[in-house]
């Protein structure tokens, strides 16, 4: 681990939470004529993930920070006109199309792989590139099908040659089609000015870490590091030239960096309530989330329902720059069902029904329905709030 330099601030635990929740876009102004595409431009990277409860999650992303933006608003802001394309990032992610550069030293290190573990005919990958040339952009299905009875997760070798074009960099996915990749050749999508593999490793991840600094505010090493699934040592290599400064954090035990832009000046203005995505930036980190607002968050899906705590997709309340509980939701109709709420405080009764109308109006939902309480004497006052 790399040596500290003496902490160029020091911040209470409160000015650490309210410069994380300003970096992330829940505490001022929103930038609505930015729209999305700054939101993503902010954040660096928006995570991708198949379940959709109230949306899914790269729309309830930009809807938490910036209200009830329109899904076709959304999902037009990524994908067209060549502003972002999805690669691996913390997840599968969107990305700024301009962050193209800075992700050449995971491309070189998958081109470096061995073969995947599985075998592909010789002919396959070339055959993927050629029909993209002459009719891209395609999805799997229509390379040729994406599943036809393959070893790699039942892919077709179709489907598996585009995927292995796709991490080395020839290919590029430039929007989701009813949630299937949508692939083009890199060379087409990606605009000539970042089309190009010239940044050396250790200036992608100088880079990518001074990025993951800006959109956190303030973090340890493996807050920062995790943004963009960096190893530890990545982060110790570049860190005392990325422009972060060091800081020490009331409460936490671990070294931390920040941004010099986000000690300039003192966070100010109105918090954003809102219900966030498990899948959201600002809690991507389960022990940053704790450090910060003393929240346990945990994604229940792939947990047996027997075991659940807070339901299958909980979404953790964001009110007052706090995490005040988590509501489990559902839609039947034109009704938005909250199966479980759970809150830590009366206090967060006001603000959980505001969410929940918020939401229910967003997804064109007329009316919400409690199913049950973690704190049932607390029913009536929601049900009551909610109008």
């Amino acid at each position: 681990m790399t040596t500290q330099p003496p902490p160029a601030a020091e911040l209470s635990d409160v000015e650490a939470r309210r410069i994380a929740l300003r970096a992330q876009g829940f505490l001022g102004a929103p930038d609505r004529r930015g729209g999305v595409r700054a939101v993503l431009r902010h954040l660096g990277a928006v995570q991708l993930d198949t379940i959709s409860v109230l949306a899914r999650s790269h729309e309830l992303i930009p809807y938490a920070r910036l209200g009830a933006v329109g899904r076709r608003t959304v999902e037009d802001a990524y994908w067209t006109e060549g502003h972002s394309f999805e690669y691996w990032s913390h997840a599968a992610c969107i990305l700024p199309v301009e962050e193209w550069p800075h992700f050449a030293f995971r491309r070189r290190a998958y081109r470096s792989r061995p073969q995947w573990y599985h075998e592909l005919p010789d002919d396959a990958y070339d055959a993927v590139i050629k029909q993209l040339r002459a009719e891209g952009p395609l999805t799997a299905t229509e390379l040729g099908g994406a599943k036809n009875g393959g070893e790699w997760w039942d892919w077709s070798a179709s489907k598996v040659a585009v995927e292995r074009a796709l991490m080395y960099g020839e290919v590029v996915c430039t929007e989701r089609r009813g949630w299937k990749r949508v692939y083009d050749l890199a060379e087409r999508a990606i605009p000539d000015a970042v089309l190009h593999d010239d940044l050396d490793d250790r200036e992608c991840l100088r880079r990518l870490v001074r990025l993951a600094g800006q959109s956190l505010g303030v973090g340890t090493r493996a807050d920062i590091a995790d943004y963009h699934r960096l190893k530890g040592e990545q982060f110790d290599s570049v860190v005392a030239d990325s422009g972060l400064v060091p800081v020490a954090v009331e409460g936490w035990s671990k070294p931390a960096w920040a941004d010099p832009e986000a000690l300039a000046s003192v966070p100010r203005g109105r918090h954003r309530t809102t219900l966030l995505s498990p899948f959201d930036s600002l809690i991507w980190e389960r022990a940053r989330t704790e450090r910060i607002f003393g929240f346990t968050h945990r994604l229940e899906a792939y947990v047996p329902k027997p075991k659940r705590v807070y339901g299958y997709f909980a979404m953790p309340l964001l009110a007052g720059g706090k995490l005040l509980g988590r509501v489990d939701p559902a839609r039947e109709g034109t009704t938005l069902v909250a199966r479980q709420v759970s809150l830590d405080t009366p206090k967060a009764v006001a603000p959980m029904a505001q969410a929940l109308r918020e939401a229910a109006e967003w997804v064109g939902c007329d009316s919400v329905r409690i199913e049950r309480m973690d704190r049932p004497e607390l029913m009536p006052d929601l049900v009551k709030a909610l109008g």
